[in-house]
């Protein structure tokens, strides 16, 4: 241990101890935790569970055959363990779903080459074809008219190529004291990762961007910006483009390098006038067709576009062979351990099931995935070893459709606990409106989320919560890890406890060591086991484990932030 660390632990003793000095103190069953512990620690599954589901079950794209083939294990794995009521909570929208059959692209001339890509999901197939490859080089509306009636039967690339660099930071990172001493003495604010809607509001526009761009950019009417800003408004059309000019299929380059690249879903080509929450999304029954999209490694594409502006003429041999279901529900995994006294009331943990397809899922969010479900395991064996039992009940939630706009978490939260009606984003929590809550409401008692990779639990985001602090601070200290010592008052987002944190449930992520997360796992194709760190996911299961005994067995419930505001709350 270091000796900045070992100051920041006193500092954070201190504190915890004046904060435990004027609120009621928190009693923890340190003889239940070494228990959860030993257990945890010594003889964990974790990552035979996440070698499973990802290697075997992996990947997991929401409304897939895969999704629900990986979810029958699950729900088979959580039995087995002892819970209670494993079910499926079937929700809509609906969704098609979407499996990749078989795939190759590659370079035939001038020079064969073999390219690193991966079609988008949702996308339609392309029968073995070998056509001539263009770059729509389009940075002005009036730069289209050169390309009308040359695109037919070709493959279009239309992105700009990436300006690769070497990388001189690491890639994979660990929190600095000095980053998590920051964070601990924070105001409320947003964090990493922040929420979907961000600056923008609710339902923002290309034009309405502009306009609270102005607010904060003195310079946003020089040459270089205004430029950048066209390219952003034909960047939307270059897709529509290609489309009505009967292209053969549409071709990015991937954001990443080394071979790594980013790959999520298909884009239905539509006015950039509609606002971002009210378009079709590819997996809609209701999307029209729409032309083949494949994702290019940066350097393989980028190779095309010099060969293609040196008047080379380039062709490419491409085969994609998908196959899609009919429109149906989508549904998250729940399974409980029963309470006693108290079991009407429920603690929960939870994760998202569901991932992209370019790698297996495994960090996103196997990870969460398998700590979650350790952590029923942990539990379970523990109660039955040690005569352990749980006051009020443990219920876990593996949620699917995280990546299309956290649509199962929101959809089972708006069923089981409330929503808030009125609201332009379809009156999902988190947005407007007045909440209407069911009987369930008050007995939950507080959620647990896991979900930014492999990284280590380095503490928890109270998400603006101040009353938990001193609970936390009691827990972690009980768990005793001086690495995972951190709570920061402010909001993290981008998944799935915001969907109880919107109506004013407690709904908590852990703050996590980023490691690879951001650079080369998170919707990435190198999103796969080996990425995956055992002794950080041992910790994380057995904290969340932890966490959910130590909740259920409160003498009260989990402190409440105050009603948030945007409408009364009607039971």
């Amino acid at each position: 241990m270091t000796h900045t660390v070992t100051r920041i632990i006193v500092l954070l003793s201190l504190v915890s101890g004046y904060a435990l000095a004027q609120t009621p103190r928190e009693k923890v069953d340190t003889a239940a935790v070494a228990k959860i512990k030993e257990e945890g620690l010594k003889n964990s599954h974790v990552m035979e569970i996440l070698s499973t589901l990802s290697d075997v079950y992996g990947p997991r794209l929401g409304w897939s055959p895969e999704f629900k083939r990986a979810a029958d294990w699950a729900g088979k794995e959580l039995k087995g363990w002892g819970l209670q009521n494993v079910h499926y909570h079937h929700w809509a929208p609906l969704g098609r779903g979407w499996s990749l059959k078989n795939f190759y692209a590659m370079v035939k001339t001038p020079v064969p080459y073999p390219v690193i890509a991966y079609p988008a999901a949702w996308s339609p197939g392309v029968d073995e074809t070998e056509a001539d490859v263009v770059y729509l080089d389009v940075k002005k509306p009036e730069d289209f008219d050169a390309y009308k009636g040359k695109l037919k039967g070709k493959y279009v690339l239309l992105s700009a190529p990436a300006e690769v660099k070497p990388h001189f930071e690491p890639l994979a990172l660990r929190l600095a004291d000095s980053v998590l001493l920051k964070m601990a003495n924070a105001d409320v604010q947003g964090g990493r990762r922040g929420g979907r809607r961000g600056l923008f509001g609710r339902v923002p526009t290309l034009d309405s961007m502009f306009t609270i761009m102005r607010q904060f950019a003195p310079d946003i009417d020089s040459p270089a910006v205004i430029m950048r800003w066209q390219e952003m408004q034909v960047n939307p059309r270059k897709l529509e483009f290609a489309q009505n000019e009967k292209a053969l299929a549409a071709i990015t380059e991937g954001r990443g390098d080394g071979g790594t690249l980013l790959v999520q879903s298909a884009t239905v080509p539509q006015s950039a006038d509609i606002p971002f929450n009210q378009r079709i999304a590819p997996y809609d029954q209701k999307a029209p067709e729409i032309i083949p999209q494949v994702v290019f490694a940066s350097e393989h594409y980028n190779r095309i576009v010099r060969m293609l502006r040196m008047g080379e003429k380039v062709r490419l041999d491409m085969n994609l062979e998908v196959a899609t279901t009919k429109a149906d529900s989508g549904f998250d995994i729940i399974g409980e351990i029963p309470g006693t006294d108290l079991k009407d009331e429920v603690v929960m943990i939870g994760a998202h099931f569901d991932s992209w397809h370019s790698g297996t899922g495994a960090t996103d969010n196997g990870t969460g995935t398998a700590a979650c479900m350790e952590a029923m395991r942990i539990l379970g064996t523990v109660m039955k070893s040690a005569g352990l039992k749980p006051r009020r009940t443990i219920r876990i939630g593996l949620w699917g459709s995280e990546e299309e706009g956290l649509i199962g978490s929101r959809e089972y939260v708006s069923a089981v606990f409330g929503r808030r009606e009125g609201d332009a984003g379809g009156g999902f929590p988190g947005g407007g409106g007045e909440l209407k809550t069911t009987p369930e409401y008050d007995k939950l008692s507080v959620y647990f989320n896991h979900d930014n990779g492999s990284g280590r639990i380095r503490g928890i985001y109270l998400q603006g919560n101040e009353a938990a602090r001193p609970v936390f601070r009691s827990w972690f200290t009980a768990y005793g890890d001086p690495t995972a010592q951190t709570i920061t008052i402010q909001n993290t987002g981008g998944t799935d406890h915001q969907s109880f944190d919107g109506i004013g449930l407690p709904g908590f992520q852990f703050i996590q060591d980023p490691l690879e997360y951001d650079s080369r796992t998170h919707h990435y194709n190198m999103d796969v086991f080996e990425r995956a760190q055992e002794p950080d996911m041992k910790q994380a299961a057995t904290i969340i484990a932890v966490f959910a005994y130590t909740a259920a067995n409160r003498d009260a419930k989990f402190p409440r932030k105050p009603m948030p505001s945007g409408g009364q709350r009607t039971p």
